[in-house]
């Protein structure tokens, strides 16, 4: 079994629906983006003064005791008091895309990375024995690339024996976005998936 690469007119025999010209750029961009934001968690979170824990009782009278005035142990300028202007875990990075930017994000990145080259066409990928072994050679015969995607549809022993390689993703044609096919330098399709993508980008 081998890859075969696939060219412009390829694709288009195959009803894959590309872009032309300059078009779809900032489609890309802001989709692109979107996923990377959506992913973001934003972990790293302070407590403020009225967050931490410690007794709001005054520590000492006001006045006559020669100490500066001091109305709170949770105050910021106290160890273990609140920290001012830390960071917060509220801000929301989500951003939302409509279907048809993504869409147009998704026809403009299989264009590129056809006209780059880097996409081939394989009949099927299947590893009966679920072993990553046997993956490796499979796709040793297939690809010299350092990352590779494949995608199309896979058997549960399939997507084992590929769960352990981390140079190897699969995906389905169903799943796979604009952000995935940009980031591996090299792109198998499986003959049936072609279909899907047909079916997606129309």
């Amino acid at each position: 079994m081998s890859a075969t690469v696939l060219s412009i007119d390829a694709a288009k025999q195959a009803n894959l629906n590309l872009v032309e010209g300059h078009k779809g750029k900032q489609a890309l961009h802001e989709t692109v983006v979107a996923y990377r934001a959506n992913r973001r968690q934003g972990n790293a979170h302070t407590k403020n003064r009225s967050e931490v824990a410690g007794s709001g009782k005054k520590l000492w009278n006001q006045k006559g005791t020669g100490n500066a005035r001091m109305g709170s142990k949770r105050s910021p300028i106290w160890s273990g008091g609140g920290v001012v202007f830390g960071p917060r875990n509220t801000t929301v990075w989500a951003k939302k895309t409509t279907k048809a930017t993504r869409k147009l994000a998704l026809r403009t990145a299989l264009t590129a990375r056809i006209n780059d080259g880097a996409v081939a066409t394989i009949p099927g990928l299947s590893v009966a024995d679920g072993k990553t072994k046997s993956f490796v050679s499979a796709v040793k015969g297939l690809s010299n690339a350092e990352k590779l995607l494949v995608i199309g549809s896979f058997d549960e022993n399939t997507f084992r024996s590929a769960r352990n390689v981390q140079s190897v993703q699969l995906i389905s044609a169903e799943d796979v976005n604009a952000e995935q096919l940009l980031n591996f330098p090299q792109v198998l399709v499986t003959t049936e998936a072609l279909t899907t993508l047909a079916r997606r980008t129309a």
